[in-house]
């Protein structure tokens, strides 16, 4: 018990230390994520360029400067949700948490936390620029734009899959960008909101959102999440690196700066899958955006770029137990030259193969991989239960034909993984700051926090900024009539009555009514229905005195 005691001490003083280097505040902050990304990932992306005779170098190796320890506030795995949480509230959350305080577990915490915070939303780095210092606000993926990543940026909820809670959060947090998938997710309510705000909505057209000449907008690609880089039809589904160049042209015309946030949503994706060609293809998309981003921060002058993975992946290695040839001898043409020869990803090729007849299958997957079916690996394919995984993250678990795809070129490859859930290493870290002034060694998810805080040249703490815009109404309101209202399929209201006023405020919302008339709150309102509770601007009590 002792034991314990003491390593907890040591391990809150070392999760809690901030990043104690000069910090020159910048204008503007990138933020970029290669979810999932193992450092093993870098490697490989750099052996496959070699390979290729496009260099031996990656956009982000010259800003490499340390690593992450990167975790749930329970768990040293972490998952996507909390981990980018912590990046952008400087607080760790439990598995699934969206920017909210984590409920206590004290037989398993790493950090100290208080119970009775369990559920409050947490101002995130994204909001405190935009209340703060004005400035625009940005976010480039390419999964569906509520998932775990951009959601952490802009929302806030204790369940990362609740995308009826958390996609509307997000059109009111009245981002000037959001590029990426999810057409499905956004309602006639959002859309009215989009016009009410100046916001142009453009789906599936490349064309259009590229040549988009104004200062708001929304691009959404696709009902779901976009389609890997390597399957990309690249006539009409822009890249992450075109996304990213064209999101800093909107979000710079700001004079007083911007944030962004971009994630290579999908090497995550790829990792869960196994699959290699999707994961370096993914990785070296992300690459690309990254070089993006260096491009303009390196001309602007007044650019910090934070660049980094929010856990790892798979177990990706180069090499595995049961290669043709003992590990000193597999030359780079081994290692290599099978998924340097995979046109599609593992998801990209059964797409083609179940239009395909079965007696054109070899030759189509030939075509697609370099691989000479054997009997055997066609009778895999042809019995597979063709039916999508509930989730990616199950990929590696489900006996679709993508499953035996992936395992027949993996077959024929000399990549290993242990896992197709995420590990507990720690991931890589580059930063690019006009001065100079950068992270090194190895630092914890927190500090990441702080010194994208610093890097900012926030004045107002995020924990202040919390206390600010997300009080208990039932604090706000004391004295006052109020009532919640909960119908079925419907956002939570909040009614106040003060004298000859009456406030209605709509979860998830950032508009209110005050008396008939529209109100904007200046940030969005969260319910919770765990404790209840809507947590609001502290400040709307004095609109009804």
């Amino acid at each position: 018990m002792i034991r314990k005691t003491i390593l907890f001490c040591v391990l809150f003083s070392v999760f809690t230390a901030s990043f104690a280097g000069e910090v020159r505040p910048t204008k503007n902050v990138i933020l970029m994520i290669s979810d999932g990304t193992s450092l093993s990932v870098l490697s490989a992306s750099r052996w496959l360029k070699t390979y290729r005779n496009e260099g031996n170098k990656l956009n982000i190796d010259p800003w490499l400067c340390g690593t992450v320890t990167t975790f749930s506030s329970n768990a040293p795995i972490g998952d996507s949700a909390p981990t980018t949480s912590c990046y952008m509230t400087g607080i760790t959350g439990q598995a699934s948490n969206i920017s909210v305080y984590p409920v206590a577990d004290p037989a398993n915490d790493l950090i100290r936390l208080n119970p009775d915070s369990a559920y409050q939303p947490l101002a995130t780095l994204l909001e405190a620029m935009q209340i703060e210092q004005k400035k625009s606000a940005g976010l480039v993926v390419s999964c569906e734009f509520p998932h775990a990543t951009p959601a952490d940026c802009a929302s806030h909820y204790y369940n990362r899959n609740d995308y009826k809670v958390l996609a509307p959060q997000m059109a009111y947090n009245n981002l000037e960008v959001m590029f990426g998938g999810g057409t499905d997710f956004v309602t006639d309510d959002m859309k009215k909101h989009f016009q009410n705000t100046g916001t142009t909505y453009i789906q599936n057209d490349k064309n259009a959102v590229l040549n988009f000449t104004g200062n708001r907008i929304w691009g959404l690609f696709g009902p779901r999440e976009m389609p890997y880089d390597l399957d990309r039809d690249t006539a009409t589904v822009p890249s992450l690196a075109q996304m990213t160049s064209k999101a800093i042209e909107v979000l710079n015309k700001n004079e007083n700066g911007f944030f962004m946030m971009v994630e290579g949503s999908k090497v995550d994706w790829a990792a869960h899958a196994n699959d290699p060609a999707a994961i370096l293809s993914e990785f070296l998309a992300f690459d690309q955006a990254v070089g993006a981003a260096i491009d303009f921060a390196r001309k602007d002058g007044n650019t910090t770029v934070v660049i980094l993975s929010d856990h790892g992946n798979s177990g990706l290695s180069i090499g595995k137990s049961n290669m043709s040839k003992s590990y000193t001898r597999m030359t780079l043409q081994d290692l290599m030259g099978s998924v340097s020869n995979y046109r599609k990803t593992a998801e990209g090729l059964e797409k083609i193969l179940i239009n395909t007849k079965p007696e054109n299958i070899k030759e189509v997957f030939k075509q697609y991989t370099g691989i000479e079916l054997t009997d055997d690996e066609m009778k895999s394919l042809k019995g597979s239960k063709n039916y999508r995984a509930e989730s990616y993250m199950d990929a590696t678990h489900v006996e679709n034909m993508n499953f035996f795809i992936t395992r027949i070129m993996n077959s024929h490859s000399n990549f290993g993984f242990t896992t197709g859930g995420h590990t507990g290493e720690e991931v890589f870290l580059a930063v690019y700051h006009p001065q100079g002034d950068r992270p090194t060694g190895n630092i914890r998810n927190k500090e990441v926090n702080d010194y994208l805080v610093r890097a900012a040249g926030l004045n107002t703490s995020l924990k202040q900024l919390t206390t600010d815009i997300f009080a208990k109404h039932a604090d706000v309101f004391a004295g006052m009539k109020y009532n919640i209202v909960q119908e079925k399929d419907k956002p939570a209201k909040l009614i106040v009555k003060q004298k000859r006023k009456t406030l209605e405020i709509t979860a998830f919302s950032s508009v209110a009514t005050l008396s008939g008339k529209p109100l904007d709150l200046g940030s969005v309102v969260v319910f919770m229905d765990k404790n209840n509770t809507f947590y609001l601007p502290k400040n709307l009590r004095m609109i009804l005195e």
